[in-house]
């Protein structure tokens, strides 16, 4: 059975607050005893495995040197299938300022990780991930980065990320990231509609076929010295400009 490892206290904590009948196995070093505890309990109550275990067995069971002392087993997460003909409730906005954000073919399960982080940082619905070959689908890697944000989003997934986009106009702005010094920026958007911000491939940015089904453009203003700005660390900016 296909599984996911949750690393460090704070992604640990996630999943067992948003969903604890999913974790199947607990780790921790001894120095995290303490913290471990009311999981231990949890788990037990359902007899469900836990184990202290040496840093060098640690470090195998995650997977990683970068384990934080602590690690979860648990049942990956699905992300729902978007259908542009029939949206699910789910992703109707719950009120004007509310924010959804659109990955056009992020492949750095790393920069999906750090997505997650900022959008539930700022109390954003959720994620829309183009699915296919080369994007990033939620991982091990990614809740690692995620520092449990991922718990706390909606996933949704879809192949056809421009039908998408059409149907959330319904409801949401679309707005898609560009580089384009001369372009608007976020003090020229209205914020009388949630928006649904589309954020694009590491290396080449969002797609043609993406970028045309947007309702408006926003680019970062920045001193000109750097061409651009990380995927994730563009997320962090326009998600704090729009809070």
């Amino acid at each position: 059975m296909k599984t996911d490892t949750f690393c460090g206290l704070s992604a640990v904590r996630a999943v067992f607050a948003c969903r604890q009948q999913e974790v199947q196995r607990l780790f921790f070093v001894e120095a995290l005893k303490r913290e471990a505890g009311d999981w231990c309990a949890l788990l037990a109550a359902s007899k469900r495995p836990y184990r202290m275990v040496p840093v060098e067995e640690m470090i195998r069971v995650a997977g990683t040197e970068h384990h934080g002392g602590i690690v979860a087993v648990a049942a990956p997460r699905n992300p729902s299938i978007l259908n542009p003909m029939n949206l699910p409730a789910s992703i109707s906005p719950r009120h004007d300022r509310d924010v959804v954000i659109l990955l056009d073919g992020i492949g750095n399960p790393h920069n999906l990780g750090a997505i997650a982080r900022s959008a539930a940082f700022f109390g954003a619905l959720g994620l829309v991930m183009q699915e296919g070959p080369g994007s990033a689908m939620p991982s091990t890697a990614a809740h690692r980065t995620a520092e449990g944000g991922l718990e706390y989003l909606q996933l949704w997934r879809t192949r056809n990320l421009a039908g998408a986009i059409g149907a959330l106009d319904r409801e949401w702005r679309s707005v898609a990231t560009v580089l384009d010094p001369r372009g608007p920026t976020l003090a020229d958007l209205p914020r009388d509609r949630p928006v649904a911000l589309i954020l694009g491939n590491e290396e080449t940015g969002i797609s043609p076929e993406v970028l045309s089904a947007a309702r408006r453009r926003v680019t970062i203003a920045g001193s000109g010295q750097i061409e651009s700005l990380n995927v994730a660390q563009a997320a962090a900016v326009i998600l704090a400009g729009l809070r």
